[in-house]
């Protein structure tokens, strides 16, 4: 059969690994890169020796003037609606980076559209592959540690630090600051993990003197009954990821990539996990192929916006 033919849309940052993962993939082939930035395009083709791709400064004419079968959007977020929306008219299957559009309009008009077209959809969250977090939500499915009582999701990082200057602190092109960007990664978490639906959101922000939020601590009530807290800190001197999810019968710690089990009146079990079988692109294709159903579909990421969407209206914050 023939290759799969892909275009990206945005060639920075975190194209670098959707490059990657897709060019171990014989049934994916990069035919074309769109971005406004020439360097971008050069530096890209150069990582991965994509000598015969052909360069666009504007998606539209990629779109127009290429034979293609997928898009990978990897822009400023703010974009990400139309582009995708542009390419499913086309006839092409999109995975889109995270978070899928900036408001929950976009975000079921974008559904919508998707549905109409009779293509993939996928979103970009590449934690729905990781066995940590593949062997947490199953463990909590299975009652591992009893109906949940409380959550806490957290993540510090240098944001602010290594996003001043960047379009990441632009509001009409970023749609937020930390919580909008890496804080959608712990949110998709916190949701797809848990199964919960939130309620209610009482939120803290802090601008740390930046033209978006760059600190955010939130406390949650879920339907179900548990309570929660989100805490997505942009100033701060690394990265560092915890989770602790507590049930009627124990809890689970998430600490950096290591878990530990602990149930009440039992000694601390660390499980052992398989090694990664796929991932954001690979799962991608397969979807495509029909080998099995998207894995991130638009729906789930829905959720994700929305209480993206819950925590700036609760807090009175329009970030553009």
């Amino acid at each position: 059969m023939s290759k799969i033919r892909i275009g990206m849309i945005g060639t920075g940052g975190i194209s670098q690994v959707h490059g990657r993962q897709l060019l171990e993939l014989e049934e994916a082939e990069i035919v074309a890169l769109s971005d406004t930035s020439a360097e971008n395009r050069e530096n890209f083709a150069a990582k991965f020796e994509l000598d015969d791709v052909q360069h666009f400064t504007d998606y539209r004419e990629m779109l127009d003037q290429t034979e293609l079968d997928a898009v990978v959007i990897c822009s400023p977020h703010t974009m990400h609606f139309e582009q995708a929306t542009d390419a499913l008219h086309k006839g092409l299957h999109v995975l889109i980076e995270k978070p899928m559009t900036c408001s929950s309009e976009e975000a079921e008009l974008l559904i919508a559209t998707a549905e109409q077209a009779g293509k993939v959809m996928q979103v970009s969250y590449q934690r729905h592959f990781q066995p940590e977090f593949l062997y947490i939500r199953d463990a909590i499915a299975s009652g591992e540690i009893g109906k949940l009582t409380s959550i806490t999701a957290s993540l510090y990082q240098d944001w602010k630090q290594l996003t001043t200057g960047l379009w990441r602190q632009v509001p009409e092109l970023s749609g937020g600051g930390m919580l909008m960007d890496s804080g959608s990664h712990i949110i998709d978490m916190l949701l797809w993990t848990t199964g919960l639906t939130p309620v209610e959101v009482k939120p803290s922000l802090h601008l740390q003197g930046a033209p978006v939020e760059i600190d955010s601590f939130t406390s949650i009530r879920f339907e179900e009954g548990a309570v929660g807290g989100l805490n997505i800190i942009g100033f701060a001197p690394r990265w560092h990821e915890t989770y602790v999810f507590c049930g009627e019968d124990g809890g689970i710690f998430y600490d950096n990539g290591k878990i530990t089990i602990q149930r009440f009146g039992q000694k601390p079990v660390v499980p052992e996990l398989p090694k990664p079988q796929t991932n954001q692109d690979k799962s991608f294709i397969d979807a495509i192929l029909g080998r099995h159903e998207v894995k991130v579909p638009g729906t789930f990421a829905l959720k994700v916006v929305k209480f993206t969407e819950m925590i700036y209206q609760a807090a009175g914050y329009k970030p553009f």
